[in-house]
């Protein structure tokens, strides 16, 4: 409905422009189709007039007045009003609403979904984790952010790549490997052998096991067996990196999260394209050596300061293979390419940034877009839960989805707009509670389903058809609420993929199914007299479709039962 009357608008706009009412040459202001605060000053508003009213030399609600006279004819209007200083107030027509209800029921499944995207491609990478250890809850966060990201950029027609980023190569992963030396030499934590920086999580003991049983581990398409040798660094090395990468692939598993490409930090420098990034960023100018190390001039590009590439020593700093990976992004076709990262990463943005945009290769100022997230802190029992036994300094995303499940855990890590600090109280995810919301629209879902069963139970039919042709009671306030409420779905999905806010697609469910709630409360559904039956159902089974798309784009289960 918000695109048949921002056609509508942009028509009336250009017919004023034809008549001489607006300059020839205006362009046609971002105006603004929205719901009202009040109910009733209508359906939907426009601010067009007072957006226009100025280049036109006029006051607002002239212009407003002018426009509703150059609307085309629509029989999905019921009635257009100016109110205040020239708003424009639409009353739908209650045909227009049933013919959209109608929509949801015909659509089933693709209800909700547009190809605004289609035609174009996105790469959304998240998690990529560091292959030393069991995924904790922050990383938890990050997969169900890039895969609900993933999720509505599809739903809004995108060709989506979903990404992990493996950082195999560097100082950690050798940490990891003389960590697990050092378990296959019978050295524990508490011996005075034991590496510095090494890792001292359970795991370790269990992966120095398997290579000395010498395990076979596959993962992504290869497979890397225990050479059982203890003194063998590479060969630990290789078989640790396998063995947890396996491990997080598992956990990932689990959670409901996959990935089409895993692209290895390692590949950057076997395949050339680190040095091939440097010798671009030369050839267009924008470096220069200084103290024997080679600098790139990120100050051109908005940094605060210039930033070293190159090393006295020979070695390159961290970022310079991110503007690697990042430029093999573009050079793979992502018009959108979306990182999803913790928020300590932010000061490493605006020197990929600046990387990419010297090399001037047509990248656009501020791709890659980036989605960060602030910590988590595990309740339990009013304490805050900080340990995992299995991985020995923090709580794991498995300990999470074990004591939970995988929809609470998906559910509590993305209802919140990932900037803000998280609290994830386990008693409350686990309670089955109506306070708790993502127990309360899975129940919300499984009532519908449950009207269908006594409806079959006593007797009764149910016919949509019928349901759609009758009056809507539009003067009944929970009716009309949650008519208006379930028919803005697609909006919400919409403005989800253009803003990357997978975490309205929450906040709206919980919406939908409190309005329901509501209606609910109010009107007997299985009644005699079948009209009144078919109408009121028609509206139960539109919100369970809904309900239905919203909680796949979060990767949250519907159930028929609770």
């Amino acid at each position: 409905m918000k695109s048949t009357l921002r056609a509508l608008v942009a028509q009336a706009i250009d017919a004023l422009r034809a008549a001489g009412t607006l300059p020839a040459d205006l362009v046609t202001p971002e105006f603004v189709i929205e719901r009202p605060k009040n109910a009733g000053q209508g359906d939907f508003s426009t601010n067009a007039a007072m957006l226009l009213a100025k280049p036109a030399r006029s006051n607002p609600r002239a212009i407003a007045q002018a426009l509703v006279d150059a609307l085309p004819a629509s029989a999905d209007l019921a009635k257009v009003e100016i109110a205040g200083p020239g708003f424009i107030n639409f009353h739908v027509d209650e045909a227009a609403w049933r013919r959209q209800i109608g929509q949801v029921l015909e659509q089933g499944a693709a209800y909700g979904r547009n190809e605004s995207g289609k035609g174009h491609r996105a790469g959304v990478e998240y998690v990529s984790a560091n292959p030393t250890g069991p995924l904790h809850v922050g990383h938890g966060r990050a997969a169900v952010i890039g895969d609900c990201i993933a999720r509505v950029l599809d739903a809004n027609g995108w060709n989506v790549a979903r990404e992990f980023y493996y950082n195999d190569a560097g100082a950690q992963i050798n940490n990891l490997a003389i960590s697990v030396q050092a378990r296959a030499q019978g050295h524990g934590p508490e011996h005075p052998d034991w590496p510095e920086d090494g890792y001292r999580g359970d795991y370790i003991k269990d992966v120095a096991a398997a290579y000395l049983r010498g395990d076979s581990v596959e993962v992504e398409g290869y497979v890397v067996t225990g050479a059982k040798d203890a003194n063998d660094l590479d060969a630990i090395r290789q078989f640790a990196v396998a063995y947890l990468r396996r491990e997080q692939n598992l956990d990932l598993e689990a959670y409901g999260v996959s990935f089409d490409v895993y692209f290895l930090e390692s590949s950057l420098y076997t395949d050339g394209k680190v040095e091939e990034t440097v010798r671009e960023l030369v050839a267009h100018g924008h470096t220069y050596e200084e103290g024997g190390a080679l600098w790139l001039r990120t100050t051109d590009f908005g940094d605060d300061k210039d930033r070293v590439m190159r090393k006295s020593d020979g070695t390159y700093t961290y970022f310079l293979p991110d503007v690697a990976y990042h430029l093999s992004k573009w050079q793979r076709g992502y018009e959108r390419a979306i990182t999803e990262l913790g928020a300590d990463h932010h000061g490493s943005l605006a020197r990929v940034r600046a990387g990419l945009q010297a090399l001037d290769c047509g990248i656009p100022t501020g791709w890659p877009e980036y989605v960060l997230h602030q910590m988590v802190t595990v309740m339990r029992g009013g304490e805050e839960v900080k340990l995992s036994k299995r991985a020995g300094s923090y709580v794991t995303l498995r300990d999470l989805i074990d004591e939970v499940g995988r929809d609470a855990t998906r559910w509590f890590l993305i209802a919140r707009k990932p900037d803000s600090q998280l609290t994830f109280d386990i008693d409350f995810a686990r309670s089955q509670s109506l306070d708790n919301p993502v127990y309360y629209v899975q129940v919300s879902h499984a009532r519908m389903y449950g009207l269908m069963r006594q409806l079959k139970e006593r007797g009764l039919s149910f016919d949509a058809a019928n349901g759609l042709a009758q009056p809507l009671d539009l003067d009944d306030v929970a009716a009309r609420e949650l008519i208006a409420t379930l028919l803005r779905y697609s909006d919400v999905v919409e403005t989800a993929g253009r803003d990357l806010e997978p975490h309205q697609i929450a906040a709206y469910l919980l919406e939908l199914a409190q309005t329901f709630q509501t209606y609910y409360n109010d009107h007997q559904f299985l009644v005699d007299d079948a009209n009144t039956r078919d109408a009121r159902l028609v509206l139960a089974m539109a919100t369970r479709q809904v309900l239905a798309n919203g909680l796949e784009l979060l990767g949250v289960s519907a159930p028929e039962v609770m």
